[in-house]
């Protein structure tokens, strides 16, 4: 199989700790790379189709795997962009979600939307909430936020409409969680 360019896309990249275990991957291959991110690694050359299969295997041998079709490569990124926003991010965005995508991936939101749904069964909206709701529960869980705070943070239009949304996925009140003893067991984020 020959190598069109020298981006290759990751599934199950999801934190800055999946970041560190394909950097060490690809040192103890020795492949150099221009970057490594959420989901991509960027490389200084092409690789060799055998480079390319030691790196797969390696790759699925700690839980990753090589997205190969253009679809799946486009739904990785737009997940891998979706948890930079809500997961690290130090500054929302000011774009609307939709204006985000749009404009990261140079493509029209109602063909990101498409393709995305038709892939994963739900729509971006539905993922994105999927992903507020666990950092919103990890946040409540530090309990050094209160709700108005982590409604903000998440970019909630009030306390009372996050509120609904987290009753909504889990079943219990922001408040409720944060006091639970035991609170629900949060999903990882690969998972969703």
């Amino acid at each position: 199989m020959d190598r069109i360019d020298e981006s290759i896309y990751i599934k199950h990249m999801v934190c800055p700790r999946c970041i560190t275990t394909v950097e060490s991957i690809l040192d103890e291959l020795g492949l150099q790379t221009e970057s490594v991110s959420l989901g991509e690694v960027k490389l200084k050359r092409q690789l060799s189709d055998v480079e390319f299969r030691s790196l797969s295997e390696m790759l699925e041998a700690s839980g990753f795997e090589v997205l190969l079709s253009k679809e799946k490569r486009l739904i990785n990124r737009i997940k891998s962009l979706i948890l930079e926003r809500i997961h690290y991010a130090d500054i929302l965005s000011p774009l609307k979600l939709s204006a985000q995508l749009a404009e990261a991936l140079n493509r029209d939101y109602s063909y990101l939307s498409k393709v995305f749904s038709s892939v994963e069964a739900m729509t971006i909206e539905r993922y994105s909430m999927l992903q507020r709701m666990e950092r919103a529960k990890e946040l409540l869980s530090y309990k050094e936020l209160n709700v108005t705070e982590v409604a903000e943070l998440l970019d909630f239009s009030s306390a009372a409409h996050f509120s609904a949304q987290f009753r909504r996925e889990t079943g219990m009140s922001p408040s409720q969680f944060k006091k639970a003893s035991r609170p629900p067991a949060r999903r990882s984020l690969d998972s969703i």
